[in-house]
């Protein structure tokens, strides 16, 4: 069964508590994040890899305080969560070489990844039959990335020990959602088994 693995918004501005949109307790995550996206290389699985890379004025700000700006600190993913061999896949439409690459990194101006025009092209080349999802933060990004790969179909896991939460609530509803949408729950430990 073809896989990819889909790590979502593990970037310094959430993951940290410095960073400008702070993900509570979201630093714990890194080095499950890390093992899931080094067991996938070591395995040949490719790993797309979401990430906010926002204007100074992206309309996402008006909800939201600023965050994940191109090109700022806070907007790089957390080190230990790269790939040797990657490419950037910017939210601009283009035509975009991921031959080889170990990690797909997706750019994105709003929380759903389906937003980069780029996104159907590159999972149509994947072809993947199941695909695994963590990162952060349930209820927005990663519940887009579920529901969304749940649409273009396969086999969806998302890795309950390798996700975070603002809410509890939202984000039993959102699991709700996932399962009830045919979406699977696993573990780290399942997933590098």
């Amino acid at each position: 069964m073809r896989t990819v693995f889909v790590d979502i918004d593990t970037q310094l501005d959430f993951m940290y508590p410095a960073g400008a949109l702070y993900v509570p307790e979201a630093e714990r995550l890194a080095e499950a994040i890390a093992r899931l996206n080094r067991f996938a290389a070591s395995r040949g699985i490719p790993v797309i890899s979401t990430t906010d890379a926002h204007r100074e004025n992206d309309a996402e700000f008006q909800q939201w305080p600023p965050h994940c700006v191109a090109g700022t600190l806070g907007q790089q993913k957390v080190a230990s969560t790269l790939l040797d061999k990657r490419v950037v896949v910017p939210a601009s439409p283009g035509a975009w070489d991921i031959d080889g690459a170990q990690q797909i990194i997706v750019e994105k101006q709003a929380l759903d990844l389906f937003t980069n025009p780029n996104l159907n092209g590159v999972l149509a080349r994947l072809a993947a039959e199941r695909w695994v999802v963590y990162g952060v933060v349930t209820e927005y990004c990663v519940r887009c990335a579920a529901l969304g790969l749940l649409g273009a179909g396969g086999r969806v896991e998302l890795v309950t020990d390798a996700i975070q939460t603002l809410n509890e609530e939202e984000s039993r509803r959102t699991l709700e959602e996932f399962t009830s949408g045919g979406g699977h729950l696993t573990t780290l430990a399942s997933a590098v088994a």
